[in-house]
């Protein structure tokens, strides 16, 4: 059995490959079940949480992702999600490989916005703002890079001393990334607002949309948490990288819902009608766009098929 650790799996896991990849994952008879929530008791500490999301191809791969998610691990300098992906056949149930989680993930998620600008954004896109300074913004605008002819990129995030650091790497990594202090003028010049944030409140206001702007929402995953406003979606065709898992857990998509703000109906198209070609995606250049993603299992399991078939050099580096 292969074991990648977290380099490994970034080296095997190139973006165009990886983006070309999820695309073809959507357009497979992949079956994802609901993924699984255990909550385990820890001692003297808060509650711990084991997730599990299985996911297959009959008869291609099989492919389950396991994190475990302990709130008190910053008390030991540990990180919060620690988590790997156990690939096997779908032909014998042999286990293939061992890919680390954090990486698989990250990247993985980042693909999966690149794809839905490819079908959503302008194809004249040149400016992107990422909004957040963690793990995930690096990610974004590599991949983001990927699918529109970007030139330059904005950083904002709370903290201003965090969006520098996150700026240098990105000019290390061929990006030209400035930070930005005032985030309407920035969303205001924008043709691709990319925001990955842990913000319980709208950060991206709807008036201050340009005609034409794409609105990627990768943060806020949880029901009680967001990035947008409600004037953001009024004025949005709304997209979702699925309509089970966006109307359930994302609260860019939930808390409308509920408010009626947004009904289902008004959901355009989840992004397996994009890659099908159900749904056209962008339908005039003053459109403006929104995608919530949240997560799917069969984004994960594209990924670690691609890691293994790289690191067992199936496909050449």
């Amino acid at each position: 059995m292969l074991v990648l650790n977290e380099e490994q799996t970034r080296a095997a896991l190139p973006w165009g490959e990886l983006i070309e990849a999820i695309e073809q994952m959507f357009r497979s008879d992949c079956v994802m079940p609901v993924r699984h929530h255990h909550d385990m008791e820890v001692p003297g500490e808060a509650t711990a949480v084991m997730l599990l999301m299985p996911a297959w191809v009959p008869g291609d791969h099989i492919g389950v992702k396991i994190l475990n998610l302990f709130p008190d691990n910053h008390l030991r300098s540990l990180p919060t999600i620690i988590g790997r992906y156990l690939l096997s056949s779908g032909k014998t149930g042999d286990m293939l490989a061992i890919v680390e989680g954090g990486e698989l993930t990250a990247r993985r998620t980042a693909a999966t916005s690149a794809l839905a600008a490819r079908y959503l954004a302008s194809p004249h896109a040149e400016t992107m703002l990422m909004v957040g300074t963690g793990r995930l913004s690096l990610n974004l605008m590599q991949a983001h890079a990927i699918t529109r002819p970007l030139k330059h990129f904005f950083i904002w995030g709370r903290n201003r001393t965090k969006a520098e650091e996150t700026a240098r790497d990105a000019k290390a990594l061929g990006i030209d990334a400035v930070i930005v202090d005032e985030l309407a003028e920035a969303v205001r010049r924008a043709d691709i607002v990319s925001c990955a944030t842990l913000s319980s409140e709208p950060l991206i206001r709807g008036e201050w949309l340009k005609p034409g702007a794409h609105l990627d929402l990768v943060g806020a995953f949880k029901p009680s948490m967001r990035e947008s406003d409600d004037e953001a979606v009024r004025r949005s065709s709304v997209f979702v990288d699925t309509r089970a898992g966006a109307m359930k857990e994302g609260g860019d998509i939930v808390q409308p819902l509920q408010s009626g703000v947004l009904t289902g109906d008004d959901i355009k198209a989840e992004l397996a009608d994009l890659v099908h070609g159900r749904h056209p995606g962008r339908g005039g250049a003053d459109e403006i766009t929104l995608f919530k993603s949240v997560g799917a299992a069969l984004e994960d399991l594209a990924g670690a098929i691609l890691a293994y078939r790289h690191a067992s050099g199936q496909v050449s580096g």
